[in-house]
């Protein structure tokens, strides 16, 4: 299958804009992290979303409303990356999967544990234009592509058929996919996901407050992502007792957190009592003892 930008759909061409800003990123004398195929797989697309996105976060002549991208981007790639090493390379956790995998590089740019299984999660169109950006390249694990949607009704058979065994512990990534589906959906996702994760097996996600999606300051953003065809539909105040309902046990916490700022939030961390204000969370935490998850 040959896959262009232009055979990406509105959602799976945000992870263009990803990885041009993994690109400006690794370009930086004070980068977090370096992703040296980041310029590979950004496309003649990227750099163009990445204009937007700018333009809309710092408006000529006016004051920031919405949060720093770019910072945010930094912050979240670099506290995954730490996250991912530090769960794989503890204990007997021998499998990370990544859902959706987008145009993350980190099979190739990351050392990783010599028993570990390596899954990418995504639609075929995505899977393939990063297949042919980074032809030539080997990764550095036991790489295996699972090329499926994620609301396909049995996408676990896939996985299951790569090598994935739902018995071993785990670690999964669900990174820049919950404020892209319904409610429902993202409900739906995490009991899937659950119900495919042996006890004791670690999740980490990011997703942001409701808040963040109505507030008039942040309407430039949102109207970015909504004008490409790929709104923000979901949201949540608490995340821990989203994932409490599906079998985890799980911390949230903020960029600018001692534990997710690495000297790079430009904002105020509002305190979680406060109300009416935007946010994003970096949740992680452990499936619990029973080996499904429940619906909620």
């Amino acid at each position: 299958m040959t896959s262009t930008p232009d055979t990406l759909d509105a959602v799976e061409r945000t992870a263009l804009l990803t990885a041009a800003l993994r690109a400006v990123e690794s370009a930086r004398s004070d980068r977090l992290y370096d992703d040296p195929y980041a310029a590979r797989l950004v496309g003649d697309i990227g750099p163009r979303l990445l204009g937007e996105v700018r333009a809309a976060t710092f408006p000529p002549g006016a004051p920031r409303t919405v949060p720093s991208t770019p910072d945010y981007n930094a912050i979240r790639t670099r506290f995954f990356d730490d996250h991912l090493r530090r769960e794989a390379s503890a204990g007997d956790r021998p499998q990370v999967v990544l859902a959706p995998a987008g145009m993350d590089s980190r099979a190739y740019r990351l050392d990783w544990p010599d028993h570990t299984r390596y899954f990418e999660v995504d639609r075929p169109a995505v899977l393939a234009y990063k297949e042919e950006r980074l032809h030539g390249v080997a990764p550095r694990v036991d790489h295996r592509r699972v090329a499926v949607d994620l609301t396909h009704p049995d996408w676990e058979r896939d996985l299951v058929a790569a090598g994935y065994d739902p018995d071993a512990p785990s670690v999964w990534l669900l990174e820049g996919l919950l404020y892209y589906i319904p409610r429902d959906d993202a409900h739906r996702v995490l009991e899937r996901v659950a119900a495919l994760m042996a006890p004791g097996s670690r999740i980490a996600a990011d997703i942001v407050n409701d808040s963040a999606l109505t507030l008039p300051g942040m309407r430039p953003l949102l109207d970015v992502f909504a004008g490409w065809g790929c709104p923000w539909v979901f949201g949540t105040a608490e995340p821990e007792a989203l994932f409490a309902g599906h079998g985890f046990a799980v911390r949230a916490v903020q960029p600018g957190d001692p534990e997710a700022d690495y000297g790079r939030w430009p904002d105020p961390v509002p305190p979680r009592a406060e109300s009416g204000v935007r946010r994003v969370f970096f949740v992680h935490g452990t499936k619990n003892g029973t080996k499904n998850g429940t619906g909620s």
